[in-house]
């Protein structure tokens, strides 16, 4: 499972890159604190089609948030459509995340932080469903 993490806080990304290694996903993974620097690897990815299966991403980020990064992605939804989904991370329990997540395509649902073993299961589950 191909996924994109892109959260500004180091600590929460070091923590989900440990539970993508024990699942044995890390190979499969890349890191980004900079959603700008995340957009830039996406769309340099999705000419050849190289897109990640999955995105985390973080809602409360500095100068980009989640929604905007969301919002940079609706020109490329139909492109990403079927090949890519995404999980919001939040530390928010407002239920308003998600009624606005549910607004947005790509999003297959909201997740609070910390991820865990049993989440990143789901996820895959859901991206790779059993044969």
């Amino acid at each position: 499972m191909h996924t994109l993490l892109i959260d500004d806080d180091p600590i929460t990304t070091f923590l989900t890159e440990r539970v993508l290694a024990r699942e044995g996903l890390s190979d499969t993974a890349a890191s980004f604190q900079s959603p700008t620097e995340a957009l830039a690897f996406l769309l340099r990815q999705l000419p050849a089609g190289l897109v990640p299966q999955v995105i985390l991403l973080d809602l409360n980020m500095p100068l980009i948030s989640g929604w905007d990064f969301l919002d940079l992605l609706k020109p490329h939804e139909v492109q990403l459509q079927g090949q890519c989904i995404v999980y919001v991370l939040t530390s928010s329990i407002n239920p308003a995340d998600e009624a606005r997540a549910a607004a947005y395509p790509l999003v297959a649902g909201v997740l609070l932080k910390p991820l865990d073993q049993h989440k990143i299961q789901q996820i895959r589950d859901h991206v790779l469903p059993a044969a």
